[in-house]
C-alpha cells in the first residue's frame, strides 16, 4: 500500500503519520469504503515500527468511525459515512487588498467543512521554510503562495505532492503540482502591446520593480515588450529612487510606488496623461476613481480564490491559469 508511508525526519509521531496517510488516501480516493487496510503485522514489518504503534493508529481511526475491524479478517474502511478531518495550510506572501479579496473569495466558496489556518512568510525564506517543514503531515491540503526563493522545490519535496496547491505564481519545474496561477510574463507583455500606441507618446517607460518581492515573470514580460518594440526603458528598484520627469510613463507594481508618483505629480504641478503616464499592476476600487482613473493590468483575485476553492472541493489536480487583463483608463 504505497499511500502508507513514514517520514523519519517529520516532527509528527509515527502514529499520527499513519493516521494522516490514511485520511489523505480517503480524500484523494486512493481507498474506498469497504477496501481492506494493510494488516498490523505487515505494516510493522514494512515500516519498521512497533506493533503497538500501528494498533494505536488503527484504534484512533476505529473510534472515529473511519475504519472497522472484522474478527479473523482484518481492518476495512467502514461502509458508512466517513468523517475525515480536512485541514488547509494556507501560506500567503503578504496581506494587501488584493490578497484579502482572494482570501475572502476562497473561504466563501468552500462548500464543505474545512479548517483553514493562514500564515504569512513576508518574503523571508527562513519563515517560508520553517513554516512548511514544521507543519509537514499536519494538514490534508497545503496551499502555498511561493516567492522568488531558489530552493522552493526542495522545501516542497517534503510534502506529498498530492496535497500541494500552488497559488498566484508557478515557478519553473513545478508543474507536477496543482496550481491556480498567473502567467506574469505573457500577461505583462501582451497588455503592454495593447497599450503600445499610447506608450509611444512618451520618451521612456520606467518600471519600479522589487527583486525580492515581485514575480520574475513581470520583469521578463516588461523586458520582452521593450525589446520587441525598441522602447527605451529603465528599471528602478525602490520607490525611494523615483523622481518623475515629463514625457515618461511609469509602471508601478505596488501602492506605495503609485502614491509616491501621485505625490510628486502634485508637488511638480504635472498633469497625469499630459505630462506623465501611469500604468499600475493589480486592480482596486481606489484606482478606478483617483486622479480620474488609473490604467491597470490585473488578474481577477476573487475569481482566483473561487477557482482554488472549486479545485480543492473537487480534488481537481490540474493547472489553471487566471487571466491577466487590461483595464484602460485616463492615466496614459
Amino acid at each position: 500500500m504505497s499511500y502508507l508511508t513514514l517520514d523519519r525526519k517529520s516532527s509528527l509521531t509515527k502514529k499520527k503519520q499513519i493516521i494522516s496517510s490514511i485520511e489523505q488516501a480517503i480524500i484523494t480516493k486512493k481507498i474506498k469504503k469497504g477496501d481492506k487496510l494493510p494488516s498490523i503485522n505487515s505494516l510493522k514489518i514494512r515500516l519498521s515500527i512497533s506493533r503497538d504503534t500501528v494498533l494505536d493508529a488503527y484504534g484512533d481511526l476505529k473510534r472515529r468511525g473511519i475504519i472497522i475491524s472484522v474478527a479473523g479478517k482484518g481492518y476495512y474502511l467502514k461502509n458508512e459515512k466517513i468523517t475525515v478531518q480536512k485541514r488547509i495550510f494556507l501560506l500567503f506572501d503578504e496581506i494587501n487588498l488584493f490578497k484579502e479579496n482572494l482570501y475572502n473569495s476562497f473561504i466563501n466558496n468552500l462548500k464543505h467543512e474545512f479548517e483553514v489556518d493562514t500564515y504569512f512568510h513576508h518574503f523571508n525564506f527562513d519563515f517560508f521554510r520553517n513554516m512548511i517543514l514544521n507543519n509537514v503531515g499536519n494538514y490534508s491540503h497545503y496551499v502555498i503562495m511561493p516567492a522568488n526563493f531558489k530552493k522552493t522545490k526542495d522545501i516542497l519535496a517534503h510534502i506529498d505532492p498530492d496535497r500541494v496547491f500552488l497559488l498566484d505564481q508557478l515557478p519553473n519545474g513545478m508543474k507536477k503540482f496543482a496550481a491556480v496561477y498567473q502567467n506574469f510574463e505573457m500577461g505583462v507583455n501582451n497588455n503592454l502591446v495593447l497599450l503600445n500606441d499610447k506608450i509611444l507618446n512618451y520618451k521612456k517607460i520606467i518600471l519600479i520593480y522589487d527583486f525580492k518581492k515581485q514575480p520574475e515573470g513581470i520583469l521578463r514580460g516588461f523586458a520582452r515588450y521593450c525589446k520587441e518594440y525598441e522602447k527605451p526603458f529603465k528599471i528602478l528598484h525602490s520607490k525611494d529612487d523615483i523622481n518623475i520627469r515629463k514625457n515618461y510613463v511609469y509602471m508601478t507594481l505596488d501602492d506605495s510606488s503609485l502614491i509616491t508618483i501621485i505625490k510628486q505629480v502634485k508637488e511638480k504641478k504635472f498633469k497625469i496623461k499630459r505630462d506623465i503616464g501611469i500604468i499600475s499592476f493589480n486592480e482596486s476600487p481606489l484606482k478606478e476613481i483617483i486622479e480620474g482613473g488609473i490604467t491597470t493590468i490585473s488578474t481577477d483575485f476573487s475569481m482566483m480564490g473561487k477557482k482554488l476553492a472549486v479545485m480543492i472541493e473537487s480534488n481537481n489536480r490540474t493547472l489553471i491559469e487566471n487571466e491577466i487583463k487590461l483595464i484602460s483608463r485616463n492615466s496614459i
